[in-house]
This record gives C-alpha cells, structure tokens and sequence, in this order.
C-alpha cells in the first residue's frame, strides 16, 4: 500500500509521535538560578564593587586628585584619541568588507572571510610583537623608517596599528550576518527604477544597516578602550606620551599607588558599563532589523 500524499502530489510525512515537553520542577528552576547568579556575583559584581570601594577609599578629594594628574590626563586623552582614529576607520573598512562578502561572490571569498577572523585567534602580545618585527629599529622596515626620520614602535602610530589590528573584527562581524539576512531585493530594486551606485547606498543600504553599524562601532570603541597587549608591546611605556590609560593603571598598580590605579580604573569601569547599556539597546535593535 503507498504512502498518503498531500495537495502538491508528493508523499506526505509520516506522523511522528509527540515528544514529551521538559518542564522542571519550580525547586530545580530556582536551584539554576541561584546558582547563575551566585555565579554573576561572584565573577562579575563583587571586582567592580571592589574597585570603586578601592577607588574612594581615602574619600572623594583623594579619587579627584589622582584623576587630575598630568599623567592620569595624559593617558585619558592619548586613548580618546587612539579610539577617534580607530573606530572611524573601522567603520569605513567594516562596511566595505561587509558590502563585499555579502553582495559579490569571488575567488577568495571565504579566505576573506577566514582573515577577518584572525586578530581573534592571535594573541594581542603576538600582534604586537610583529609590528616591532616590521616597523621596529632592527624591524624589515626599520632601517628605511630611520632614515625617513618616521617613528612607529615607540609613538601614537605604532599604538593606533596595534589596537587597530586587534579591534579589526568586530564592525565587519556585525554587519555581515545583518546584511546576508536583509538580501540584495531592495537595492536592486533601486537600481531597477534608475538610481546611483551612491544613492543606493546612503538611502537604501546604509538605512538599513545603521544599527548594526552602532552596534560593531560600540564593540570596537569597548575594545579599543581596554586594550593592553599589544599596546604594550609597541608603547614603550613612555610616560605622557605612549602611556594609554589601561597601562597607566597598570604602572600605577606595580608602584602601589593603590587609590590612584583604582581611580583611574573606574574611568574603564563606567565606560564599560555605558558600552554594556549600548551594546544592548542595540542589539535588539539589530535583532528586529534581521526579523
């Protein structure tokens, strides 16, 4: 005897008995929370409270003057400015990168893609070791730099290489599964009624994808701000001039000016927890975007 079939003349499924639902019991749901957020607590809560309870542990005044020092301000502005250049520049690259893989197929396509997942499977100290390997005094490019008079291992351009090589991913990664979900149907359907390659993408693409886009840019800023291996490297922890803020905690950590590291810290602190409020606020944003 054959199979049943339905309106369109094929086979119909054969019916599949209905699989018991887990529903756990209320003490074992309660057990699981517990424990996630005794977990939360203990890895998560208990070292920021420590650190802003480090931080004004000799008052209000003492938490100011750390964070006035030339140095301390110094190494505030040296990282804003290492994040100006970078995430901008990421944001350009991340969108291109993004437009290609999602919108051409080409030779190469996956290794494209497999390269932009590298700064994430290479160590930051790596990474920072191969630009002194390049760029340094005994570097490929080292003897033509010294001649040149140009400096880079040791000064702002090697620190805005190395956190840009390791902040590389995360535009990029952002935009690329929006972009597949979203398909090619509207702007095609631009460039069917007549419109320009550029008009198609400020008033179509980039419509689009502007969540996504604050979204990668959020993550980028969170790495950039925090980023100490390989900054480290190519610094030379030259004090107020290749110093960010992240190794000037550290600096101040190893010379046991407790109150001053934690003071300095907490600027991180808060800034990783405004990105933390962006970063979800966003991604529900970019989640409704892909629906």
């Amino acid at each position: 005897m054959s199979a049943p079939e339905n309106a369109a003349g094929l086979p119909a499924k054969a019916h599949r008995p209905n699989r018991p639902r887990l529903d756990p019991s209320r003490a074992v749901q309660w057990v699981f929370i517990t424990l996630a957020l005794l977990i939360v607590a203990f890895v998560l809560i208990a070292p920021l409270a420590t650190v802003f309870a480090s931080a004004f542990a000799e008052g209000a005044a003492a938490f100011g003057k750390a964070l006035r020092t030339p140095e301390t301000r110094s190494s505030i502005r040296l990282t804003l400015l290492i994040v100006g250049i970078v995430v901008p520049i990421h944001m350009v690259v991340g969108v291109a990168t993004a437009w290609a893989i999602t919108r051409f197929d080409f030779r190469g396509k996956s290794f494209l893609i497999a390269l932009i997942d590298l700064p994430f499977t290479v160590s930051p100290v790596v990474a920072g070791l191969m630009l002194v390997l390049l760029f340094g005094a005994r570097g490929l490019f080292g003897p033509w730099l010294e001649a040149t008079d140009v400096r880079i291992v040791y000064a702002v351009p090697g620190l805005v290489l190395a956190t840009a090589f390791v902040t590389f991913p995360f535009v990029a990664r952002s935009l690329i599964p929006l972009m597949s979900a979203q398909g090619r149907d509207e702007e095609e359907a631009a460039a069917t009624l007549g419109a320009r390659g550029w008009d198609i993408f400020f008033r179509v693409t980039l419509p689009n994808i502007k969540f996504g886009l604050l979204y990668g840019a959020v993550l980028c800023t969170a790495r950039a701000l925090g980023e100490f291996g390989a900054v480290s490297v190519v610094s030379g922890h030259i004090r107020g001039k290749t110093v960010t803020l992240p190794l000037h905690v550290e600096i101040l950590y190893n010379e046991y000016q407790q109150v001053a590291a934690f003071s300095a810290a907490t600027v991180l602190t808060l800034v990783a927890l405004v990105t933390l409020v962006g970063k979800v606020a966003l991604q529900r944003r970019v989640g409704r975007a892909r629906e």
